[in-house]
């Protein structure tokens, strides 16, 4: 009798593990760059290298609309549409949104995104806390210095234009680097009240940065007051973490998102990888790169997302050489994923869901 129980017993946990999903993210997908392009790391943009994705400059790039229905298709729900801040306010640091001028064309964009079904569409601002070489609320003249209010204006527009769309995040600042950390808190927490106050609520996501390029220790050494909402993370698989190589050599695991995962937990906080990737064809990035996302997705309690870099606006003649292209392969009448995508993003995270308890309190 206790023999025929233990096997009744071991028959329905089998059924149970079988019906029971494998745990997953909630949200992944790609970054679509293009109007970010001329972006330098010290703030300042060269803008005839921007590619505007859905205006009349977007090159010879794959229309970018359909790397958007192409990715949706494959069950990924995400797209970061990073851009140059000097671009949404037509140069001027003081500058207002105008639907007509530069905006207008980025607007088109995010609602291409939206339009498309995509459970998140996230405007990052990619400027690595700076305007034009200078740090926002910490460097530069009386005549040109960023100072938080301006960042705070910028993030306050786009949030009164978007509040009605819940499915638009908001990524405050691109890759922070070389500045003083607790100033920088100051201008992120300005930067997150102005949003707030734009919408009238607390619905959208909010993707915090860090200092390090988005690195996952600087988020510990930020002060509580700073810890909004979600963590944004960015990670790479090189040597170096630069996301330059055509080589992994690591799948970020020990180093990075086991402990940055037990931290999170402790302290009742959640991140999002929002920009991930490498060599699209390299063995070991498929073998690293998909051991990284398998872990993610094991510990979506405190890890939202995945956002790979990258397609977009990059010249077909271009992409074979470039060492994170995620770009479509043009196969006929059908869109193809690069191998990398095929196997670890669109392996790992399809039929996310956008679903969950996802705000941190």
């Amino acid at each position: 009798m206790l023999s025929l129980l233990f096997k009744l017993f071991v028959f329905v946990h089998a059924i149970h593990a079988y019906n029971t999903p494998p745990r997953q993210v909630s949200f992944a997908g790609t970054n679509l760059a293009g109007f970010d392009f001329g972006n330098k790391q010290d703030g300042s943009v060269v803008a005839s290298e921007i590619v505007e994705l859905t205006g009349p400059s977007h090159g010879t790039a794959l229309p970018v609309l359909e790397q958007m229905h192409h990715f949706i298709s494959q069950g990924l729900n995400t797209f970061r549409l990073p851009v140059a801040w000097q671009y949404l306010v037509n140069y001027q640091l003081d500058g207002i949104l105008n639907a007509t001028g530069n905006f207008g064309v980025y607007d088109k964009l995010v609602k291409g995104c939206l339009d498309a079904g995509a459970a998140m569409c996230i405007i990052d601002v990619h400027n690595y806390a700076r305007w034009n070489g200078h740090i926002v609320g910490q460097s530069g003249s009386a005549a040109d210095r960023p100072e938080n209010r301006h960042l705070g204006s910028l993030w306050w527009q786009l949030a009164a234009w978007y509040k009605d769309e819940k499915r638009v995040a908001f990524d405050i600042m691109n890759e922070p680097h070389d500045l003083d950390v607790g100033m920088w808190a100051e201008t992120v927490q300005w930067a997150v009240n102005s949003i707030r106050n734009a919408t009238g609520s607390n619905e959208h996501i909010i993707l915090v940065p860090g200092t390090d390029f988005c690195s996952a220790g600087s988020f510990t050494r930020m002060s509580s007051e700073a810890l909004m909402k979600i963590f944004n993370l960015h990670k790479y698989l090189d040597h170096d973490a630069s996301g330059t190589n055509f080589e992994c050599t690591t799948n970020n695991i020990d180093s990075t998102f086991a402990p940055l995962a037990k931290w999170l937990r402790a302290n009742n906080r959640r991140a999002m990888l929002t920009e991930t990737g490498g060599g699209p064809n390299a063995e070991s990035c498929l073998k690293y790169l998909c051991e990284q996302n398998d872990f993610i997705n094991a510990n979506a309690d405190v890890y939202l997302g995945v956002v790979g870099w990258g397609a977009g606006g990059f010249d077909p003649a271009w992409v074979p050489r470039y060492n994170l292209t995620e770009t479509p392969i043009q196969e006929g009448n059908e869109l193809c994923d690069q191998e990398l995508v095929k196997k670890c993003i669109v392996g790992k995270f399809r039929g996310v869901t956008g679903s969950g308890s996802y705000v941190a309190p």
